[in-house]
């Protein structure tokens, strides 16, 4: 069994043939992995709901799109801030690394006492969670590429382009599934 912590601070890109709409095209940002499941966020659905709506002392904090982007179909009634933490630096006491590029913020610190020690911030409704050995199925009846991650990937200000811009800059056979038509079984 492979070492559990290699896939926290990973991407899951779903592969063509997961055709399950909650999870179709997705990219997940893995922020835990371990014996008892896996947790992360959806990077690449961004819903019609400015942050300002919900937390509107982080709206003028989180990166481009200031959107909430649906993280997962689990706790949807929750909000969870994910942050860049810059090469070389200690975030500060409201932010708990998760991995080395990533972590939680706390939605209730003061928002001026986060910003300038991390990158960027996005906040999620909701997360993606798996139980005790249910992604290791999934990744054995291959649903998901497993690549890794940049900080642009969190952030980025074109996350509906992002399932075809991670697979394109992984080059080979990835790149090539990265322009396959949105429908499977068209190609």
């Amino acid at each position: 069994m492979p070492d559990d912590t290699a896939l926290r601070g990973r991407l899951l890109v779903a592969t063509p043939s997961l055709r399950e709409p909650t999870f179709h095209r997705t990219v997940i940002l893995l922020l835990d992995h371990g014996e008892a499941g896996a947790v992360g966020v959806v990077l690449n659905r961004p819903s019609t709901l400015d942050v300002a709506a919900v937390l509107p002392e982080w709206h003028a904090h989180v990166s481009d799109p200031p959107r909430l982007f649906h993280g997962g179909p689990v706790g949807l009634d929750t909000a969870m801030g994910v942050v860049t933490i810059p090469y070389g630096s200690d975030p500060s006491s409201e932010v708990d690394r998760m991995t080395g590029l990533f972590g939680l913020v706390d939605l209730d610190a003061a928002p001026e006492s986060v910003a300038p020690h991390v990158g960027g911030v996005r906040v999620f409704a909701g997360y993606a969670g798996w139980g005790d050995g249910q992604l290791e199925a999934e990744l054995a009846e291959r649903s998901w590429f497993v690549v890794d991650a940049v900080p642009d990937d969190l952030l980025t200000p074109q996350p509906t382009a992002l399932w075809r811009r991670v697979l394109r800059r992984q080059g080979g056979d990835l790149a090539i599934v990265s322009t396959f038509a949105e429908d499977a079984s068209l190609n």
